[in-house]
C-alpha cells in the first residue's frame, strides 16, 4: 500500500514557504511563480500555518482588505493538519476530505520532509488501483 513517503518520492520533497510577518501579496506573488496552492508558514524553521489560495478568497477579497497591507499571519491557518511518512495514502485521502483540506504537510519524526496536495493523492490512487487492475489481468490471463 502506498504511504505519504512514496508519493514525495516520486513528486519530490520541495518544500515551498513563507514567513509570517510576509505580506499576503509577496505570499500570493510566490504561490503564482511556484503554481501552488498554498504556502507553509515557517518562522525558526518550524511549521507555525498555512495560507492558501482560499484563504486569500476568504479573508482578503471578501472582507476588502488590502493583500500588500495584510500580513500572512493574519489571515493563514494556524492549526495545521499534517502526516507522517508512513500514513497511508487512503488515510491521506480520507483526512483531506474530512477535514476540506487540499494540503498535507509530511513529517517524519520531527523533520518536515515535503507536502503532499489533493492531487498528488488522488494520482497515488488512481495509480495503486492501475496496478491492481493490471495484476488481476495478469491472473485472469494466466501469465
Amino acid at each position: 500500500m502506498d504511504t505519504a513517503e512514496s508519493l514525495l518520492k516520486s513528486k519530490g520533497h520541495e518544500i515551498w514557504s513563507v514567513h509570517p510577518d510576509a505580506s499576503v501579496y509577496d505570499a500570493l506573488v510566490m504561490m503564482a511563480d511556484k503554481e501552488a496552492g498554498a504556502l507553509l508558514v515557517m518562522e525558526n524553521d518550524e511549521l507555525v500555518g498555512i495560507i492558501s489560495e482560499r484563504d486569500y478568497a476568504r479573508k482578503i477579497i471578501l472582507k476588502g482588505k488590502a493583500s500588500k497591507d495584510t500580513l500572512v499571519r493574519e489571515i493563514m491557518t494556524a492549526n495545521v493538519i499534517c502526516v507522517n511518512i508512513r500514513t497511508p495514502v487512503n488515510e491521506c485521502m480520507a483526512i483531506m476530505t474530512e477535514k476540506r483540506i487540499r494540503h498535507l504537510p509530511v513529517f517524519d519524526g520531527e523533520q518536515l520532509v515535503g507536502v503532499i496536495s489533493i492531487g498528488d493523492v488522488v494520482k497515488g490512487i488512481i495509480s495503486e488501483q492501475e496496478f491492481v487492475i493490471d495484476q488481476l489481468e495478469k491472473y485472469i490471463i494466466g501469465r
